[in-house]
């Protein structure tokens, strides 16, 4: 039988779990729902921006831009770098070997040495031989790099991070972002010293002033060029070889170009054997080396370096301690750097000599020269002393000095009341003057050649001239008086006009001209009978080197200050002195006549003021109309010396002649010129000893018959 009709029993699994015979229909169990991801967002989103179009537009559309600003960015970068590195490139192979660059000066220089072979002064482009970044002093190296560029070892030419902090501090100062502050490296301060590799070309410059401004040009175009000159450089060379190329370049002041150079310039020293101070001070006058300059103000160029050794002190390279020493104990100039003697000297000197070889010289030229140190010295502390005690305070007047051999050696010059000078007006050569009495030695000079003599007699009398389309002309003594009858030596030594005028008058005017001219007063001189009492104008180098004329017995002399010159490095001089005797003027014993005149002024007469203790002078004062200049000149046996005092714009001087403050200026100078010299007499002429009268036979009282007639015996007869 089947039971395929028959019911199961139920199971008693079944029913525990209340499962039914039947099979029910199952509900859906609904399950916890899992986290959702990122990516199950986004449907959201459309649906959010189906459900707000405007947004999602505009979203879209900022989507679309930033895109597309990045793709510029990007191909735009890509494209930059490629011409920066085709650029860089470029400059890389026109650079040459860093040896060519280390000395890249458009003048040579002129070294000048005293008659001791001393350096004094320095002039043009001053390079003092080739240096590396090796050979310095470390502390001038590490000044510089702490001054200029601290992370100059650490950038590849450019500074992002100085370019900057420089528009920063420009913006913030009230400027435009490229002006002020440049925040050039290193490298690119060397790069504009090389002017991005443009030489200087006189052909195709108005001036080399013209070429140097163009190569500093601060323009947007400038800078970029001058960014990718720097990363050529910093391609082909070593940092140190930069920083050669930098310290050999770099203009430091004072005429000096290169290290070496401003480390002799200043410290009479190698750039080798720089202190802390001394780099310091070398490396702060960077920025400003004109106006930094030790020789041209101290004190700030001190102050500057005192800010170095601080920085030098923030980034490890001096201890605190040290720090504080040379900050206490700053760099002082070398005793010839301090002196800068013979400013106004070393002036005339370059404008004098030829000019290929010192004004506008290309080579590196050697000047001995004729100037005296310990002289120079001298008349510069003379004229101090006298206006430190002698003329009021304020008083805006000037003084110039020369002092000579009789040669025409110049030894010693004083162009103004400032002697620490260079490129100064020179009062000494440059300013011509009314010579007043100062020019009657020439007229004294005209007689005694002529055949007068020191003791021939004029008469000092009220007298007139008729000059032509003038009328009378009347010259008056200075005095006032006349004093009849005198000597021509009386005339000279007391400075009386009329004798003067009458003297001159009688040897003629032309023949005075002459005398005047050969004696080297080359100025225009007068025509008129002004003449004799100075009414011309001249130099105070030519008056000196006149005067030496007649001290040297009576000679020319052309004043000179050039012994030789060589180039550097030669032994054979190029040429030689440009001075000294010329011809004769007039003879020896009218020399010798002329010099015992002028003592005579000195000894007794107008010059009393420059006597000297132990020495015989010779000279002449003289005073110009309303004294507007007043001067001194003369000499002994051994130098000659001019001085002349007034104002540049021609007021009168209150007060002052020539025997009186021009005299002591003299005095004082010449007293310190002789220190240490034995006096020696003039070459003078010395006059006879006037002959006494024969005294006349006297009768004597209380003589008998027999005393009158021995005498007579013994008149004629003679006694045995």
């Amino acid at each position: 039988m089947s039971d395929s009709g028959r019911r199961k029993p139920p199971l008693v699994a079944d029913k525990r779990y209340g499962r039914a015979t039947s099979k029910p229909t199952r509900k859906p169990v609904s399950k916890k729902p899992k986290p959702r991801k990122a990516s199950a967002q986004r449907p959201r989103k459309k649906a959010a921006a189906k459900r707000n179009p405007i947004s999602a537009f505009f979203l879209s559309i900022l989507s679309w831009v930033l895109r597309l600003i990045w793709s510029i960015v990007w191909r735009t970068s890509v494209v930059v770098g490629l011409l920066v590195g085709l650029a860089v490139g470029y400059v890389y192979l026109t650079l040459p070997d860093v040896d060519e660059l280390l000395d890249g000066r458009a003048r040579g220089s002129v070294t000048l040495l005293d008659r001791g072979d001393q350096v004094f002064a320095w002039r043009g482009d001053q390079f003092g031989g080739v240096v590396t970044a090796e050979t310095v002093s470390k502390h001038l190296k590490n000044a510089v790099i702490a001054t200029e560029d601290k992370r100059f070892y650490r950038h590849f030419g450019v500074s992002p991070r100085g370019v900057a902090s420089a528009i920063r501090i420009n913006l913030s100062e009230g400027r435009g972002p490229l002006s002020g502050h440049g925040g050039s490296t290193l490298t690119q301060q060397t790069a504009k010293l090389l002017c991005l590799g443009v030489e200087y070309v006189p052909e195709d410059w108005e001036s080399e002033s013209a070429y140097v401004q163009d190569c500093r040009r601060g323009s947007l175009g400038r800078k970029v060029k001058e960014a990718v000159y720097a990363m050529a450089m910093e391609v082909k060379y070593s940092k140190d070889e930069i920083l050669s190329v930098y310290l050999n370049r770099a203009y430091m002041g004072g005429g000096a170009y290169g290290a070496e150079a401003a480390a002799q310039r200043y410290f009479s020293k190698p750039s080798a054997n720089l202190s802390p101070a001394e780099g310091a001070m070398i490396a702060g006058l960077l920025t400003a080396p004109s106006s930094m300059a030790p020789t041209a103000n101290l004190q700030r160029s001190q102050d500057r370096a005192a800010t170095v050794l601080r920085l030098m002190n923030e980034q490890g390279y001096l201890s605190d301690e040290d720090t504080r020493f040379y900050q206490n104990n700053p760099a002082t100039l070398s005793e010839a750097a301090e002196a800068k003697s013979g400013g106004y000297f070393a002036d005339w000197v370059m404008s004098s000599g030829p000019e290929f070889f010192t004004r506008n010289t290309t080579e590196d030229v050697i000047l001995k020269t004729t100037l005296d140190p310990r002289i120079q010295s001298a008349a510069e502390e003379g004229l101090r002393w006298v206006f430190e005690n002698k003329v009021r305070e304020g008083s805006k007047a000037q003084a110039a000095i020369v002092v000579m051999s009789a040669d025409g050696a110049v030894r010693a010059m004083v162009g103004g009341r400032q002697t620490k000078v260079s490129g100064a007006f020179n009062r000494a050569t440059q300013a011509k003057r009314q010579t007043g009495s100062a020019f009657k030695p020439f007229v004294y000079a005209t007689a005694l050649e002529r055949g007068g003599h020191y003791d021939d007699m004029v008469l000092d009398e009220p007298y007139c001239l008729n000059v032509p389309g003038s009328g009378n002309w009347c010259p008056k003594n200075y005095t006032g008086k006349h004093y009849g009858n005198v000597s021509l030596t009386f005339a000279l030594q007391n400075s009386l006009n009329v004798p003067a005028v009458k003297v001159s008058e009688k040897a003629g005017r032309e023949n005075v001209r002459t005398v005047a001219g050969m004696f080297g007063i080359e100025s225009d001189l007068a025509a008129g009978p002004a003449l004799a009492l100075g009414a011309s104008e001249s130099s105070l180098l030519e008056m000196t080197g006149a005067y030496a004329g007649i001290l040297n017995g009576g000679s020319s002399v052309t004043p000179y200050g050039l012994i030789e010159l060589r180039l550097l490095g030669d032994d054979a001089p190029l040429m030689g002195t440009g001075g000294g005797i010329g011809e004769r003027v007039i003879s020896d014993a009218a020399a010798r006549e002329l010099i015992w005149m002028m003592e005579k002024v000195v000894s007794e007469g107008t010059g009393a003021r420059a006597q000297l203790p132990g020495w015989q002078v010779a000279g002449k004062t003289g005073t110009t109309q309303a004294a507007r200049d007043a001067w001194f000149i003369g000499f002994t046996s051994d130098y000659v010396a001019g001085v002349w005092m007034g104002y540049d714009d021609n007021t009168p001087l209150t007060g002052v002649t020539g025997g009186g403050l021009p005299a002591e200026i003299w005095r004082e100078t010449m007293v310190r010129v002789h220190e240490g010299l034995n006096p020696k007499p003039l070459p003078a002429f010395v006059p006879p000893p006037k002959s006494k009268p024969a005294p006349r036979p006297q009768r004597q009282r209380g003589k008998g018959i027999d005393d009158v007639v021995n005498g007579i015996l013994n008149d004629i007869f003679g006694r045995n």
